[in-house]
């Protein structure tokens, strides 16, 4: 299938789930609003612990919101372009799938599409402003070529991020059970990217930069954007660690649907 011809389908499928949701504003002012505060209240707490330490090994105030933000707004682009890897357990318990598979739309496709989260309008909005407010109050040296790197390194963290949920989420071709924590344990790793992987052992550094990349969400944006001498050079394996993690998810997810067995009613 033409890539013309998924981006058309997935406008169509995004289009009629957008539809359902706004038939219920009043939860969709809700959900945007609570996760709007969830990122207020983090920012406060930062503000507060700088205000006291200015500078917490070699990272300033700024530097580390950045990273903090990076981590909301791809999280808000996922929940909102790309929640249905988060209904794929429930897909999989009620048989649900099942129709997926009968269509002549890649499945994949149609997971991304299964929902939105309203709630990732609050994290992007929020996540957003406070991207810009870092860039703006810190002493960045802008080129034309940084500024095209920097839209480049945003891709590729929403491509990771985007590929972490779908792989953690297709544990539900083998974890079968409405209980399954699996796919939360892995979203919330993602907070040890929210702050520079120098304060962790070298062991966590490792982990969250190879098995679940999430360093190149944030930190290692953020060491070329403010010139972080001591890691020159490491943000151009961002290319390459999205492109292997959706490589790795895609694969996951096809090895897991080789599997599904539908639930037999």
């Amino acid at each position: 299938m033409k890539m013309s011809q998924i981006l058309y389908l997935y406008k169509r499928l995004y289009v009629q789930q957008l539809k359902a949701i706004l038939e219920y504003n009043k939860d969709f002012y809700i959900l945007m609003c609570s996760a709007a505060l969830t990122q207020i209240l983090g920012f406060v707490f930062l503000w507060v612990i700088y205000d006291r330490i200015p500078d917490i090994n070699g990272w300033r105030f700024w530097e580390v919101t950045f990273m903090y933000a990076m981590i909301f707004l791809t999280e808000g682009i996922g929940s909102l372009f790309f929640e249905g890897t988060w209904r794929l357990g429930r897909l999989v318990n009620m048989g649900e799938l099942d129709r997926y598979l009968l269509r002549p739309v890649p499945v994949v496709l149609q997971v991304f599409c299964t929902g939105i989260g309203i709630n990732g309008l609050g994290n992007l909005l929020i996540g957003g402003v406070i991207v810009w407010q870092s860039l703006v109050h810190s002493p960045v040296h802008w080129t034309l070529g940084k500024a095209a790197i920097l839209i480049l390194l945003f891709i590729t963290a929403v491509i990771i991020r985007v590929s972490i949920n779908l792989a953690g989420n297709s544990a539900a071709f083998w974890i079968r059970n409405a209980g399954n924590a699996f796919p939360l344990m892995v979203h919330n790793l993602s907070d040890l990217a929210k702050y520079p992987i120098t304060l962790f052992p070298q062991a966590i550094r490792i982990f969250i930069s190879t098995v679940l990349p999430y360093a190149f969400i944030s930190f290692y944006p953020a060491t070329y954007i403010f010139g972080k001498s001591g890691w020159s050079g490491w943000w151009l394996l961002a290319p390459i660690a999205a492109i292997g993690s959706a490589a790795a998810a895609y694969g996951i997810f096809r090895y897991g649907l080789s599997k599904y067995e539908s639930t037999g009613n």
